[in-house]
């Protein structure tokens, strides 16, 4: 007889509300603008937490609504427009991980990511460690447009 032992490496749970949000999110049509939906680590609990939602935000507005010392994962619904007239809507996980936050809040986040990129079923992901002056339309298109 085998024994099979299953270990959890995962640090921070995902609990099944924030699931079941992440799953509406992506699901959602959309046809105009974007749409972001911002989670954040609970650091006492070791858990996930989904803070708010935004439709129809500009991505400068985003930029100034996500905290300077805090690092945050922002599943990201983009309105992309191509060169060929053609519109799309991405999902795109932007790893919100400004390096004036705490060092081990930091680590805590960068230990969970792969694990909510999988939860979140998103294989884009942009990289924002200068604040909101690193999060602009130009840069998204660039990242999505010439991957």
């Amino acid at each position: 007889m085998f024994l099979r032992l299953v270990i959890d490496s995962n640090t921070v749970d995902i609990p099944q509300e924030l699931k079941a949000s992440l799953r509406k999110f992506r699901f959602a049509r959309r046809n105009a603008g974007h749409a972001a939906m911002v989670v954040k680590i609970n650091k006492q609990k070791l858990i996930m937490e989904e803070v708010e939602q935004f439709d129809d935000i500009s991505i400068d507005d985003l930029g100034e609504e996500l905290p300077e010392n805090a690092p945050r994962y922002v599943m990201l619904s983009y309105e992309l427009n191509h060169s060929d007239g053609r519109k799309s809507f991405p999902l795109v996980l932007v790893n919100w991980a400004p390096t004036t936050s705490e060092t081990s809040l930091l680590t805590l986040h960068a230990s969970a990511l792969i694990d909510f990129q999988n939860t979140a079923g998103i294989n884009k992901v942009i990289e924002v460690r200068e604040g909101a002056e690193s999060l602009t339309k130009d840069i998204v298109d660039q990242q999505l447009l010439h991957a």
